[in-house]
């Protein structure tokens, strides 16, 4: 079974004036397919592997063989963190319910919540993403450096835990319209985060 690009539920300018239309389709189309391509390369005749699904794959890096570690590891790793980005972006949902409590109960407030998901995405060095996960029923912000996912344990990324929302603080996801801005990007990305989403995979969790 073959990585393949997943399809957006929306158009690439459905998100504008936040996200504009441009590097929606260039972030899409070829940065996303580019890890696809990779990682199905890297999984030539590793059949265990190909048959899991991207996020399946990322926690069970460990046994991945050595001279495919590396490659897997960015490429499937860039798959899965960009699936859940896109399924996270629409405009006009609201924080609300259980995950407003837990939010709350765990941060303080929601704006406290904000503030430090906006620290960890500004300040992380390079390229990365910022994550809120879940662990133990406990809510926390993290950062991951290239394409690492929490999902992939300590040892790996760094951190662990459940991603339940995640942003992508590569200069290819914001760099055409806020070119050096990148706090505004993040900041804007308040305005398309897909509440609903974040929801369902806090459930998950």
């Amino acid at each position: 079974m073959s990585f393949t690009l997943p399809a957006l539920s929306y158009n690439y300018d459905a998100l504008e004036p936040y996200f504009d239309k441009q590097t929606m389709e260039i972030h899409h189309t070829k940065h996303h397919q580019t890890y696809i391509n990779n990682a199905n390369v890297a999984l030539e005749n590793l059949p265990d592997f190909s048959k899991l699904s991207a996020e399946e794959l990322i926690t069970k890096l460990e046994q991945v063989p050595l001279e495919k570690n590396t490659m897997i590891r960015n490429n499937a790793g860039g798959h899965a963190n960009h699936s859940m980005f896109w399924k996270g972006l629409k405009i006009g949902t609201t924080l609300n319910g259980e995950l407003k409590i837990a939010i709350k109960r765990d941060f303080g407030s929601v704006e406290s919540f904000r503030e430090s998901f906006e620290k960890a995405a500004a300040t992380h060095f390079g390229s990365g993403w910022a994550w809120l996960v879940k662990k133990d029923g406990k809510l926390s912000v993290v950062s991951t450096a290239n394409q690492d996912n929490p999902l992939m344990g300590k040892a790996i990324s760094g951190v662990s835990g459940y991603p339940i929302l995640g942003i992508d603080v590569w200069e290819h996801a914001y760099y055409l319209k806020y070119q050096n801005r990148r706090l505004d990007y993040i900041k804007s990305f308040w305005n398309v985060l897909n509440w609903d989403e974040v929801a369902a995979r806090f459930n998950h969790a």
